[in-house]
């Protein structure tokens, strides 16, 4: 799903001027591990307090390892 933008807050601006300094594809990789890393990290911290909160739990796990959760398309 691609979402039209027309403008752009400050994060996003950011980020766009990050990536348009750097100055070969290395710097773009570690450009792009930092995001990976904050992605990363923003999930493990959401997991846990689900985990901590008892939302999440290894019952809960165990129901989700046998879910289809795909969308099913028809041909």
């Amino acid at each position: 799903m691609c979402m039209q933008v027309d403008t752009m807050n400050e994060s996003q601006m950011m980020i766009l001027e990050s990536f348009a300094g750097a100055q070969d594809e290395q710097e773009l990789n570690a450009l792009m591990d930092v995001l990976r890393n904050f992605y990363a990290n923003r999930l493990e911290s959401e997991m846990q307090r689900l985990w901590d909160d008892g939302t999440l739990n290894q019952e809960r796990l165990d129901q989700l390892r046998g879910e289809h959760l795909r969308t099913t398309y028809r041909k």
